[in-house]
């Protein structure tokens, strides 16, 4: 069984906490974390998970017993008609495309040559910087889902559960008043609890394939870094780019915070 709970010692707990499945990774809570005035993340309201396609019997009735009212779902088109699941997971499933454009970019580049780790690296870093701006409306999308009071609980995913879904968590969080380490290491976290399959590695081996399959602390940092030049702050850019005003962020903490 994949991605058994983790243990960490100090006053985090169990964090990140984790639910074991048999057909995905990468499942877990996002509760626990100290947000703003010293406010937890409330647990059992917020999921992050690589994509659910290939859930087991046995993994249905976990998902089932967590009580998953809301799925967004960040694959792209084809992603989703490949890998389609049991849409009785959840009482409502949104759909919001974020095409992946890094695994089409490695393609083109090993058509003429060898792609190297260096070649992956960049790609991802222009994916990072396009997710704060090119993808802000599907990320607006998400958040006014999540701003639903009958939403909750929510999980969210795309294919790995690592990069689109791991800055959707880290805004998420940033949100919520997480302390960035924190955000960080949430963020890190999938290097322990997802692994690409045995195709994926025959597709991109190498060092390619070493950094693709990959989250790197630079990039996350490098897309916040963006956010902070352009916008001032996080909340600046979720008010200017994501629909999340002073009241509706008041909304969010009160959704996903302890009182």
């Amino acid at each position: 069984m994949r991605g058994e709970m983790e243990r960490s010692a100090g006053p985090r707990e169990f964090l990140p906490r984790v639910i074991p499945l048999e057909g995905a990774a990468n499942l877990r809570d996002l509760g626990g974390y100290v947000g703003a005035e010293g406010r937890r993340v409330r647990f059992g309201r917020l999921y992050r998970s690589a994509s659910p396609a290939a859930l087991s019997a046995a993994d249905h009735a976990r998902i089932q017993a967590l009580g998953i009212r809301t799925i967004c779902d960040f694959r792209g088109r084809r992603e989703r008609e490949r890998a389609l699941y049991d849409e009785a997971l959840a009482a409502k499933i949104h759909a919001i495309p974020i095409e992946p454009k890094v695994g089409g970019s490695v393609r083109e580049i090993m058509a003429t040559r060898e792609a190297t780790g260096e070649d992956v690296f960049e790609l991802l870093r222009r994916a990072y910087r396009a997710y704060v701006t090119d993808c802000a409306p599907a990320y607006a999308r998400f958040l006014s889902v999540l701003l639903d009071p009958e939403a909750p609980p929510v999980l969210f995913h795309c294919t790995a559960g690592k990069d689109r879904t791991g800055f959707a968590a880290a805004l998420v969080l940033g949100l919520l008043g997480v302390d960035f380490t924190e955000i960080r290491a949430d963020y890190l976290a999938s290097n322990r609890l997802w692994a690409p399959d045995a195709a994926m590695r025959a597709a991109v081996p190498g060092a390619a394939g070493e950094v693709l399959f990959a989250v790197h602390a630079e990039l996350l940092e490098e897309a916040f870094g963006l956010i902070g030049e352009r916008w001032g702050s996080l909340e600046a850019y979720a008010e200017a780019m994501l629909g999340v005003d002073g009241a509706a962020l008041d909304r969010l903490r009160r959704l996903y915070l302890e009182a």
